[in-house]
């Protein structure tokens, strides 16, 4: 793995390389939701995008797998080289709001994110997807891909699903309240510059 410091406007590039995958992330966390994807999962890129657009999140997503094995490298370690870039592009957290919510509906399906910048990992998840299968996407994997984004991202994360019967739309309402959720927490509150937000003084 290969890291540069692109910091100016909250940025980073991280490079995840392995046996399973080859994968590169950027992103500005400041940016305007711009988003380039290739994981070669197009349901995948399809979440991402919502990640990009409703966070203001510039990122750029290539990644080369062991698809013909399935998508669980792939995914999963989308999700770690994008958590460890989110980590990197946040840096020491002055300034941030750090809690995050949202409801988002689509159709009949609704879910909820809250999310804290805590510099702890957690992952609670509690969705029941209507179908194994959304185009080539595992549902089983939007578990891993938020478990391997936790993990090196530093990010107490809960997601539910509170109704739908599409799993497409289960889905989609999941991706779009995380990036509003993280587009919550990571926003520079003025009236606390330069201040890290914990009574310990460190996230």
């Amino acid at each position: 793995m290969t890291c540069s410091p692109v910091n100016a406007r909250r940025r980073a590039e991280v490079e995840r390389n392995t046996a399973e995958t080859q994968i590169r992330v950027t992103l500005d966390l400041d940016g305007s939701g711009q988003a380039r994807l290739n994981s070669g999962i197009g349901f995948f890129d399809h979440m991402l995008d919502q990640i990009a657009r409703h966070g203001l999140i510039d990122l750029t997503v290539e990644a080369q797998g062991d698809l013909h094995i399935d998508g669980h490298h792939t995914v999963e370690d989308v999700g770690i080289t994008l958590g460890q870039a989110f980590a990197q592009a946040l840096g020491d957290k002055r300034g941030i709001q750090r809690y995050g919510h949202a409801y988002v509906p689509l159709d009949e399906a609704l879910s909820r994110v809250v999310l804290d910048c805590s510099g702890r990992p957690g992952l609670h998840m509690d969705v029941r997807f209507t179908a194994g299968q959304i185009g080539q996407l595992d549902t089983q994997l939007v578990f891993e891909f938020f478990q391997g984004f936790v993990n090196h991202a530093g990010v107490s994360l809960h997601i539910d699903n509170i109704k739908g019967q599409n799993a497409h739309h289960q889905c989609e309402t999941i991706f779009k309240a995380f990036a509003r959720a993280l587009r919550m927490a990571i926003t520079l509150d003025p009236r606390s510059a330069g201040v890290i937000p914990s009574t310990k003084g460190s996230l």
